[in-house]
């Protein structure tokens, strides 16, 4: 088995600019959804409630893939996991086009977002996996980055939705093209992924080293996670099993699951609030969202450094401030303020999901387990989130439900401790690979 040390540097840099473009990539196809919400709802004339409970479908769909995408990465490796998942999301944009366009069914929009849901779900989990291998290898912080470029994606994606809105082009055309151009991408894109036996000989040798990056009572929550152990190392179903155990685990857990929940309402939320609350042109509502996205994309590119200089929890605890801060200028601001709030927003809301999937990777060994029970929950907020928001938008309004993401980012601040970076020396105890490839 290829050794991670005896990687070059330039072909770990490889790596990481094909995750770039694989996180970019999602993010062109989620976006090609979100900003199209707004008419899909128009469309179909649905209530915020009948189109949060169709929103549903997408956060199922992901809940149910994403429990066993360390399993399946670990079996098949994590290029063949990422293809499995855009071919599932191809045929679900499409499916969600046709319920708009042709059938004018949220029967079949409910079963194209199911379809996209798992897919993305399974690209998701697949792509971090892939991004924290390639962070632990070049021994610096860079799944924030990775993060922006997802969002990059979306605000290019936003923007396009927009034209295509103001246009009225059909979603059907608009949703298929966007799946097929993120297809073909990402395929070309992930030929220079990590080779598969280095990221297995990485989570092997965190084993033999007794390398347990994460809390002490990780050791003794590990049951599976033994060397020789190769369950551990797979993702397969007893290291699975015991992630769920694991207080700590459950807690950045939960963590991802308020930050997926700010960044999600305002994923599916933000136009249509913007719309039906400032009384905006549907167009405008969409550049709403697109500044929300942009905003978030700078974030996370500052974030980085933000995150190596002061650390993952003081850090957290200003973002997700910022997140309060900016969703109450969007609720009770004018229309102008309302703009500013969405780019605030999207500053508190940068950094959650990526510190929390690096957060649940600090032991190789366990990366996969732990990452996909880590993005499981986080998930739980997109379940919960539409159905939510759209009961309290039938009796409150769009805009005033929003009120929720507010409640949440100042909740979670009691826990951010468990996100804290593992304590170590850098000049004795830093991963032997990060170092001979630098």
């Amino acid at each position: 088995m290829t050794s991670p040390a005896a990687l070059p540097r330039e072909r770990v840099v490889s790596a990481r600019t094909a995750v770039f473009v694989v996180f970019a990539l999602a993010g062109v196809a989620f976006a090609s959804w979100a900003s199209r919400i707004a008419d899909a709802k128009s469309g179909l004339d649905l209530t915020a409630g009948q189109l949060g409970a169709t929103l549903f479908a997408m956060s199922a769909g992901s809940l149910i893939a994403m429990p066993s995408t360390g399993r399946i990465a670990g079996r098949i490796g994590v290029v063949n996991t990422i293809r499995i998942g855009m071919l599932i999301g191809v045929v679900g944009f499409a499916t969600v086009g046709a319920g708009v366009d042709l059938a004018q069914s949220r029967l079949v929009v409910g079963a194209g977002l199911f379809l996209i849901g798992s897919g993305i779900g399974v690209w998701d989990v697949a792509m971090n996996l892939e991004g924290a291998s390639v962070e632990r290898l070049l021994g610096q912080t860079v799944m924030p980055q990775f993060h922006a470029a997802f969002s990059g994606g979306t605000v290019a994606s936003a923007l396009v939705g927009s034209a295509m809105s103001w246009a009225q082009v059909p979603l059907l055309p608009h949703l298929l093209g966007s799946a097929l151009f993120v297809t073909v991408g990402g395929f070309w894109a992930m030929r220079t992924f990590l080779p598969r036996a280095v990221e297995d000989a990485d989570a092997d040798e965190a084993q033999h080293d007794g390398r347990m990056i994460g809390s002490p009572d990780h050791a003794a929550l590990d049951q599976t996670s033994q060397p020789g152990s190769r369950g551990a190392t797979s993702g397969g179903a007893g290291s699975e099993r015991s992630a769920w155990l694991e207080p700590r685990t459950l807690l950045i857990g939960l963590v991802t699951l308020v930050a997926a929940f700010t960044e999600g309402t305002a994923n599916d939320w933000l136009a249509v609030a913007f719309v039906e609350g400032h009384d905006l042109p549907a167009w405008a509502g969409v550049l709403g969202f697109a500044t929300f996205l942009s905003f978030m994309t700078i974030g996370r590119l500052l974030g980085t450094r933000w995150l190596d200089t002061y650390g993952r929890v003081p850090v957290l605890r200003a973002t997700f401030a910022l997140a309060v801060l900016g969703s109450v200028l969007v609720i009770f601001g004018a229309p102008w303020m309302a703009f500013i709030g969405a780019a605030i927003w999207g500053v508190g809301v940068s950094l959650g999901f990526p510190v929390g999937m690096s957060a649940s990777a600090d032991d190789p060994a366990r990366a996969g387990a732990r990452m996909s029970v880590v993005a499981t929950i986080g998930y739980l907020a997109f379940i919960a989130g539409p159905p939510a928001l759209g009961f309290l938008g039938d009796h409150v309004g769009v805009l005033r439900s929003l009120l929720a993401v507010g409640t949440m980012a100042l909740l979670v601040q009691v826990i951010l401790e468990h996100v804290r970076e593992p304590d170590r020396d850098t000049t004795t105890a830093e991963p032997a690979a990060a170092r001979d490839v630098r």
